[in-house]
């Protein structure tokens, strides 16, 4: 690791202003990482997909999902493993369940993620048709996103 080349602080703050928006706006703190992945067939509903990886998610006080994840059946599973549910209702639910608005504008930190998994050119054309290639590069980019975030948090605690 000491052939890696590291700017400083003063060095990225002079060059921050070059950098790319996103949508007009500077980029934010995007070191989200993925805990559970799952690569599913593109018409399968996300709460379906949900079911697939229940039992291997980690226990967490809270889950963050779009509408999406609206279901009962899952809404129900989280509140026995004592998970709160910050989903919001689907647009055709007759009865909107409430849910935490404030909370829930930090679910853009699991877009950041997807957005950063994107920047890897093999992933967002999805040059690999094999899904076990193609979930292979997705867990190489993660892990390899994973690990410059981390070297980067060290360093940034060694100052």
């Amino acid at each position: 690791m000491n052939d890696l080349f590291w700017l400083t602080d003063e060095q990225m703050r002079r060059i921050e202003s070059y950098f790319p928006l996103s949508h007009g706006v500077p980029r934010v703190d995007d070191r989200g990482r993925p805990r559970v992945m799952l690569l599913t067939e593109g018409q399968m509903s996300d709460y379906k997909g949900a079911a697939l990886v229940f039992e291997a998610m980690p226990a967490t006080p809270v889950l963050l999902g779009d509408r999406g994840y609206d279901a009962d059946w899952f809404r129900q599973a989280l509140a026995a493993r004592g998970t709160a549910a910050c989903i919001p209702s689907r647009k055709g639910r007759k009865v909107s369940i409430p849910h935490d608005s404030v909370l829930y504008r930090r679910r853009h930190r699991i877009e950041n993620m997807f957005g950063r998994l994107k920047d890897w050119r093999r992933i967002h054309t999805r040059y690999d048709r094999c899904p076990h290639a193609f979930m292979s590069a997705i867990a190489l980019a993660a892990t390899v996103i994973f690990w410059i975030n981390q070297l980067v948090l060290s360093l940034d605690a060694q100052t």
